[in-house]
């Protein structure tokens, strides 16, 4: 019997991927990737794949890692995907195709199914990855597979087949929409939310956020601390980088910080509408770019600026394992050496209020800044500076004159 491991959640959907796979002929090895899925019982996911005939099941935290390694170097180069999206799934798919073909190595597995669909991005983060660290990995997408959606062509057939194969699943009914979930943020897509008339702030029971108009009618004020562009402290107390993440979710979920709708475009074509929920990176956001406000000269900020879309894509589409992402992540951290330093937020009904921020390697000067009498700046020099940088322009107004 051939083996493969599988993505499991022990939802509906990879409950019965992992039945059709064992009646297809595979030896299923299921892997539980940890990226910080709330409200879960870990043990029973297990169980209940081991009930369900796999050969072996496991979990394999990394909360830790996906915070450290894959979401903070995303964060220094403030990569957003189409200006707004902080691509909290994006960031994780990579680390779980990593995490299953590490097991896969271990048990001997030739192959690597998971649940995606073929009309999401999933399906292109979770192949692109798993074929970049293995070429040779065979990849089993079985809702790409005629023969699986002849079979289960809806909602009605899967619960129908957990039912004849004993496999216990949660509610019957079709949720108004579906939900994806980690440390990082939740994402809220499908079903009623695909209705762009449809108040999707309304419509959804957050799980990491209240809304701006239950917040507290106080400011809440936070400090977070940075070390050459990586999140080292909140309120001045040194954690790890998944309790950071996590510290702040609280904080800033609890006053309405990070909720955003969005229409975007799919790796594969089409638009689709995305709601998320992100308070803590949010926040982190905000802070290190305040601290890179102080720190970062002009031109190599501006350079980063121009790379940043082109980064958030290449996450957003999958390609994390590639040569111009490895060259990309040497560069950001070499930019990212001066930017240490602290930011106070103060935190009101979803907005972010700017307090304080302080560097030791800051570039801000009063003294050349200041607009007082006196200070090192000669306002005298501008104007030789500026007939430089003016002469093209004056030499093409004499060739070709302009209306006005």
């Amino acid at each position: 019997m051939p083996a493969c491991v599988l993505a499991y959640s022990g939802g509906l959907d990879t409950s019965v991927i992992l039945g059709w796979l064992q009646d297809e002929g595979w030896g299923v090895h299921c892997v539980y990737v940890d990226l910080g899925q709330p409200c879960e019982d870990r043990e029973a996911i297990l169980k209940k794949a081991r009930d369900n005939g796999a050969k072996s099941a496991k979990i394999v935290d990394v909360r830790e890692e996906l915070c450290r390694d894959f979401a903070f170097p995303v964060l220094q180069w403030q990569a957003k995907y189409e200006g707004l999206y902080l691509l909290g799934t994006s960031i994780a798919r990579p680390l779980i195709s990593k995490v299953c073909l590490q097991v896969a190595r271990e048990v001997g597995a030739e192959a690597f199914a998971h649940g995606a669909t073929g009309k999401g991005n999933d399906q292109c983060r979770f192949q692109l990855a798993a074929e970049a660290l293995r070429p040779d990995i065979q990849i089993i997408a079985p809702w790409r597979m005629q023969k699986f959606r002849d079979t289960f062509p809806g909602r009605t057939e899967l619960i129908a087949y957990c039912e004849k194969k004993g496999i216990p699943v949660k509610a019957t009914a079709s949720k108004p929409y579906s939900s994806d979930e980690n440390c990082l943020h939740i994402s809220y897509e499908a079903g009623k939310l695909e209705d762009l008339t449809t108040d999707g702030y309304s419509l959804i029971d957050f799980g990491m956020t209240v809304s701006p108009q239950e917040a507290p009618d106080k400011v809440e004020d936070v400090t977070i601390g940075f070390e050459s562009g990586v999140p080292v402290s909140v309120n001045g107390k040194r954690l790890s980088a998944a309790k950071i993440v996590e510290s702040l979710n609280e904080i800033a979920g609890r006053n309405g910080v990070g909720r955003i709708d969005v229409v975007e475009n799919r790796f594969v074509g089409m638009k689709s509408r995305g709601v998320y929920e992100s308070p803590g990176m949010t926040a982190l956001y905000a802070a290190h770019l305040l601290v890179e406000q102080l720190t970062l000269d002009r031109d190599l900020t501006h350079l980063r600026d121009r790379l940043s879309p082109e980064v958030a894509e290449m996450v957003y589409y999958g390609l994390w394992y590639n040569a111009k992402m490895d060259a990309l992540m040497a560069f950001i951290r070499q930019t990212q050496k001066p930017v240490t330093g602290e930011v106070t937020l103060g935190l009101y009904k979803g907005n972010m209020l700017v307090r304080s921020r302080t560097s030791p390697n800051s570039l801000y000067d009063e003294a050349i800044a200041s607009m007082e009498k006196g200070g090192s700046y000669n306002q005298d020099d501008a104007g030789g500076f500026l007939r430089i940088v003016g002469l093209p322009g004056r030499v093409q107004g004499r060739v070709t004159p302009r209306d006005y």
